[in-house]
């Protein structure tokens, strides 16, 4: 069978994006294929090169959400920087940027100017709140997001204040997965009919929208139940997460009645079958029950007895043990990038295999590849250096 090109191939995207969520939305899009051109400002660029521990001369923060693209530094606030933008414009399907509203048309660059210019151009910008409404300017992040969008609320145990996660629910589902959903949904329609869009995604919007149980609460009841005692949250014994004799927890999802019973029958405990959805006082002993049993043994003995038993008793693994698990290695999730540990793309595709991947780039590693790409000689290069245009 012929290989068949990656399945971006040919995808051209101009990503003005820093920190967490566009970058990893735009890795993602370069893991497919896509050809992605960071465009950094002259001077501090991406800060995110410098947040935490350092790998070289960058972040492994920087390194693992930046993979296979390539850098150019550009002045925007130049003339001539904007013009070798506009002239980048000219030849993206793409354009990802996560400033607020405003910025752009601020130096000449919204969608408007730029869709003139290229009318298949789909035009992304990710914000915390929105291009429009009464917090559209005001900042943010991924707490205050899922905040105003009643996430962080149901979050946490009963009788204690909402929980902290530092898997951010509203950056990488609202800024990155939203923002692919999006922007692909748009270039599909692009290529169809010559026309792009601009595509607005709020990450509040995109927390508040997958809100799903809690709004079935809502319609049904007209309110939340209170935190941890919903279905999800600790409310019934047989979802939860119990604490092991060593100090670890394993992770019960029985939601089905089959697999409560198996569990049960497997821990030796018939009597507790009754107990599957109890709530209130029943489900308060049950789940006490449970806790002293997971109590009485470390959490690898749990695993040896319930790793043959399909109930949904896992453990609760730490990072640095997901990296070395059998399954999520063979899955392919774990790669090594110019001699950094990441994650491997998450989704897989039939006739495409995922890598090699490319190291992050070096700030303006290819800015003198991409200009000549443009047309521009040596001499016109070394000029825009010298003013500092690049």
């Amino acid at each position: 069978m012929r290989e068949r090109p990656a399945p971006l191939a040919g995808l051209r995207v101009l990503d003005l994006t820093r920190l967490l969520p566009g970058p990893l939305a735009t890795q993602h899009l370069a893991d497919y294929g896509a050809d992605v051109v960071k465009v950094e400002d002259t001077g501090a660029g991406d800060y995110a090169r410098s947040m935490g521990a350092m790998h070289g001369d960058t972040s492994y923060f920087y390194q693992v959400v930046n993979r296979g693209k390539r850098s150019i530094r550009l002045d925007l606030k130049q003339s001539a920087g904007r013009e070798i933008f506009l002239r980048l414009v000219d030849t993206a399907d793409v354009l990802v940027e996560g400033f607020r509203p405003g910025v752009m048309a601020k130096l000449g660059l919204d969608y408007a100017t730029l869709a003139a210019r290229n009318p298949r151009l789909v035009y992304c910008g990710i914000t915390g709140y929105g291009q429009d409404g009464p917090y559209a300017l005001r900042a943010g992040h991924d707490l205050n997001y899922i905040g105003y969008a009643g996430v962080l609320d149901q979050m946490g145990a009963a009788g204690g204040p909402p929980a902290l996660s530092n898997l951010q629910i509203g950056d990488l589902l609202g800024g990155t997965l939203s923002a692919l959903v999006g922007l692909l949904v748009a270039v599909v329609d692009a290529r169809a009919s010559g026309q792009g869009r601009h595509v607005d995604v709020a990450m509040t919007d995109a927390a508040l929208a997958h809100a799903i149980f809690p709004l079935a609460e809502v319609l049904a009841h007209g309110t939340v139940k209170p935190r941890g005692e919903d279905l999800l949250t600790g409310g019934v014994p047989c979802y939860g997460v119990y604490e092991t004799a060593d100090g670890r927890h394993m992770a019960v999802g029985a939601l089905e009645e089959k697999f409560w019973h198996l569990m049960c029958d497997t821990l030796g405990r018939p009597d507790l079958k009754p107990a599957h959805l109890a709530t209130g006082e029943d489900g308060a002993r049950a789940r006490a029950e449970l806790a002293a049993i997971f109590r009485s043994r470390s959490q690898a003995e749990w695993i040896a007895l319930f790793d043959g038993v399909d109930c949904c008793v896992t453990p609760v693994l730490r990072l640095e043990e997901s990296l070395q698990n059998e399954h999520l290695q063979a899955r392919g999730m774990v790669v090594e990038v110019d001699g950094v540990r990441q994650f491997g793309p998450p989704v897989k595709l039939s006739q495409h295999v995922a890598g090699p991947f490319g190291a992050a780039p070096a700030a303006g590693e290819h800015s003198d590849e991409i200009l000549a790409a443009l047309g521009l000689d040596g001499a016109e290069i070394a000029r825009l250096r010298a003013d500092g245009v690049i």
